[in-house]
């Protein structure tokens, strides 16, 4: 919606496997205790493209979008798919820069896709990653008060359309 709303060239099908991916880290099945779920979740995308028929080099360009994605901002015209997944998740996670999405993409969103506790449930993920990885992206997150954006987020606090 928004790479589409603002012009922005990208790979289709890099991104959707990226952003079906990017937070399977973060789940007990594919947690790794040494490495940011960022990092876990890249890795199984990579074996997911190699495994799918994809040359190396793709299957390392889905796991690099993936890590990026929790890294500062990467520009569009530098990287697309990983500044739409950046944009994407935090907009949906703590509602940063709604005015870059169609007016209205959060009814639609929210028709599609309600939040059914989402906010808690993705904190109590991330603090869950921080409490063992204290130098993770996911502690820095914590430390920039990722609670009180959750809590703020338009999306969490929206009635269901």
């Amino acid at each position: 919606m928004y790479g589409t709303a603002h012009g922005i060239a990208f790979d289709g099908e890099l991104y959707y496997v990226a952003a079906l991916l990017h937070d399977i880290g973060l789940t007990e099945a594919f947690d790794s205790h040494r490495l940011p779920f960022e990092a876990a979740g890249g890795q199984l995308a990579w074996v997911f493209g190699v495994g799918a028929g994809w040359p190396a080099e793709r299957a390392a360009r889905v796991l690099e979008i993936i890590v990026l994605h929790m890294r500062d901002d990467v520009a569009p015209a530098d990287d697309p798919e990983s500044h739409i997944l950046q944009v994407a998740t935090s907009w949906e996670v703590v509602g940063r820069r709604p005015e870059e999405f169609p007016p209205d993409a959060r009814t639609q969103m929210l028709a599609r896709y309600p939040r059914l506790g989402f906010g808690a449930e993705f904190l109590a993920c991330f603090e869950d990653q921080a409490r063992r990885k204290p130098g993770s992206t996911t502690a820095a997150s914590l430390d920039k008060d990722l609670a009180g954006r959750i809590a703020v987020n338009p999306l969490e606090g929206a009635p269901l359309p």
